[in-house]
């Protein structure tokens, strides 16, 4: 699931001709293009959906849709690391689903 989640600007820079700003999102800290938004100022709160930021946001919204986000667990699945290792189990598998990197005839021998 994408997410357009609520940040606080903390910096802004250009880079090679374009707007780029570090934006926190509750405690995650991500680079964001300001392209769609090129009045943004650091201390403002936008939108920000697949790294642009598309709608300035007063600070009360954020930080209550923030405050949810964190509740539901959203946040760590938006920003979570898909790349992060999984842990081994105790035969020191890691946890895949059944099929995954087996081919036809390993799924067959299983049955």
């Amino acid at each position: 699931m994408c997410l357009a989640v609520p940040g606080k600007v903390l910096g802004i820079e250009d880079r090679d001709g374009t707007r780029m700003a570090t934006v926190d999102f509750g405690g995650v800290v991500k680079e964001v293009c300001l392209e769609y938004l090129p009045d943004l100022q650091v201390g403002e709160y936008a939108i920000v959906h697949v790294g642009f930021a598309l709608q300035r946001l007063d600070e009360e919204s954020a930080r209550k849709t923030l405050e949810l986000f964190e509740t539901l667990g959203l946040l760590q699945e938006e920003f979570g690391d898909p790349w992060e290792p999984a842990e081994p189990d105790a035969n020191g598998r890691t946890d895949q689903p059944a099929d995954a990197g087996d081919g036809a005839a390993a799924q067959e021998a299983k049955r």
